[in-house]
């Protein structure tokens, strides 16, 4: 496994809430994390079916437009009783003519999972794959996994996406409802990074 040796690193995202998550994330490793905004980057087409194919196009598009090394995550969630959808198109469950609209994803989730009678619990994972790909070509693959459940209503106003409806397996608060700290102890992001850290890192 290849080793980290620069300062700086590009986030291949437009996201914000997961690029500060990355920079509180990499702080403690003195790494400057920038993100495509940064370099007036457009997002790649994202053409694959997989996690870790979608995270790879935009990891090495990153690196070499920048000469950079560039981390990229592809993050989703997959529902037992949906056939594990939304899974790589999570995202765009959430898409509008005027950008997205997680509540109405969020509905439109919990909807299907009543017009199918989904027993409960309404068992779902939340995903993250990490690639980290350098300006040669090399690129090493991360991934992390949340055990939990679909519930509703929406609870809690932390978090990002469908965080206001998973339900952690050993908790009874949502994503949506814990400290930026404690999601970032247990999400499925914080466990594919402790893979890249010890991986890349240390």
């Amino acid at each position: 496994m290849r080793a980290f040796t620069g300062s700086r690193i590009l986030f291949a995202t437009h996201n914000k809430g997961k690029l500060e998550e990355m920079r509180a994330l990499l702080a403690p490793h003195g790494i400057t994390v920038e993100s495509n905004d940064d370099h007036n980057l457009p997002e790649p087409e994202e053409t694959e079916t997989t996690f870790v194919g979608n995270a790879r196009i935009k990891a090495h598009a990153a690196a070499k437009a920048t000469g950079l090394p560039a981390l990229a995550d592809d993050s989703g969630i997959t529902i037992d009783a949906l056939d594990g959808a939304p899974g790589v198109y999570t995202a765009d469950w959430a898409e509008t003519p005027d950008g997205r609209d997680f509540v109405m994803a969020m509905t439109k989730t919990w909807n299907k999972l009543e017009a199918a009678n989904a027993p409960f619990p309404r068992t779902a994972q939340f995903n993250a794959t990490l690639v980290l790909a350098w300006p040669d070509g090399h690129d090493e693959v991360f991934v992390g996994r949340l055990e939990g459940q679909v519930v509703w209503p929406m609870r809690g106003a932390q978090g990002h996406g469908y965080d206001p409806i998973f339900q952690p397996d050993g908790f009874d608060t949502t994503l949506a409802e814990m400290s930026a700290e404690k999601k970032n102890e247990i999400s499925h992001r914080a466990d594919a990074f402790r893979k890249l850290v010890k991986g890349c890192f240390s």
